[in-house]
């Protein structure tokens, strides 16, 4: 699968999740706005998942199950995109990751988003 994407603050707001399925997957991710991507390459071999609400919608692979993006619970007219997905980028490549409290989400106990950490990557030489 491929797509193209333009982010709506570049890497700015790289983040990582604490709700139960971001927790295992995993990934860094980055916003685009909804119409801000487009699949330019195998949409037929994209899958998704939804979980407890329901409200957000996780895109993967259905071949190799890669995350790619999901759409947002918290808003809807925003994607996340998968770091690991663009081209040259890693999730290695940041060394201090924000961490939202996914647990607690704000369409949960109202108000906005809450950071309740970072994750570091500390190379070594």
């Amino acid at each position: 699968m491929r797509f193209q994407v333009t982010l709506s603050q570049g890497f700015d707001t790289a983040r990582r999740c604490t709700c139960s399925y971001c927790r295992m997957r995993g990934a860094v991710a980055v916003s685009a706005r909804f119409g801000d991507m487009k699949i330019t390459k195998g949409a037929d071999k994209l899958s998704s998942y939804r979980f407890n609400t329901g409200a957000a919608q996780h895109f993967f692979c259905s071949l190799c199950g890669i995350y790619t993006h999901h759409q947002r619970r918290s808003n809807q007219a925003e994607y996340g995109i998968n770091v690991a997905c663009l081209d040259g980028v890693s999730p290695f490549d940041f060394t201090a990751v924000p961490v939202v409290d996914g647990v607690n989400h704000p369409n949960d106990v109202g108000g906005q988003a809450r950071r309740i950490g970072t994750l570091r990557f500390d190379p070594t030489e």
